[in-house]
């Protein structure tokens, strides 16, 4: 029975780690606002919902090419553009990095989304909001599926807003909707309370005080047998 059960599991969480989206954002990011994001979606969606391309022909006109300009025109620094397929459908894949996650909203690559990531104390808060532009329209075929919008946060968190896997390997939160919902007009209301510190940097302060420690605890035993071998020479008997 557990066998079987652990089995189940298992599988379980594996087809939760293949879910595939037609529309996705995900970034990653530090606590000084800057990171990296990578978009991914159909071309009908990118045109859709970013304006990349013409209404009608966005195979031909949602090129690789007009994805960089359009990236690097919003003040981003484009690493990677691929045109890939699945099922033998297209799917544009842009990887690009920025200063600021505060910028980017409003900008010609991201006319869908509006970001924040701000102080409160000793903690940070990530608040968002996706929504489709006055418009979007694409036709029937391209409307199945599910979008997303996903981030991986630098440090730890203490709550989110109705994320739909909830915290994912510490630190990853993601909300997604079905795309016809988007194209509805349905927004995507997002946001995260994390702590101020990031991981990276508890983790190496952590190693450094146990190192720190160690070799405070080393010192004090070297210093005890140093002085314990003074005071026998001191108390022996002179020949």
């Amino acid at each position: 029975m557990l066998p079987r059960l652990a089995l189940g599991l298992l599988l379980l969480a594996s087809l939760r780690g293949c879910v595939v989206y037609e529309y996705e954002h995900e970034f990653w990011l530090r606590v000084d606002g800057s990171g990296s994001v990578s978009v991914t979606g159909r071309p009908a969606l990118w045109t859709a919902f970013k304006g990349l391309g013409r209404p009608g022909d966005s195979e031909a006109s949602a090129t690789r090419e007009a994805a960089r300009e359009l990236f690097e025109r919003s003040g981003l620094r484009v690493k990677r553009v691929t045109l890939t397929r699945r099922e033998g459908r297209p799917y544009l894949f842009v990887s690009a990095e920025f200063d600021d996650v505060n910028r980017l909203a409003g900008t010609p690559a991201f006319p869908d989304l509006k970001l924040t990531l701000r102080p409160a104390g000793e903690r940070l808060l990530l608040e968002g909001r996706w929504a489709a532009t006055p418009g979007a329209a694409v036709a029937a075929d391209h409307r199945e599926g599910l979008m997303a919008v996903r981030f991986h946060l630098p440090s730890k968190v203490f709550s989110h807003r109705n994320a739909f896997g909830g915290v994912e390997r510490g630190n990853i939160v993601g909300w997604r909707q079905e795309v016809t919902r988007a194209l509805e007009g349905q927004p995507l209301e997002f946001g995260a309370d994390m702590s101020g510190r990031s991981i990276l940097w508890s983790t190496v302060s952590l190693f450094a005080a146990a190192i720190a420690g160690g070799l405070a605890i080393l010192g004090g035993a070297l210093y005890l047998v140093f002085r314990k071998g003074r005071a026998a020479n001191n108390t022996s008997p002179s020949s």
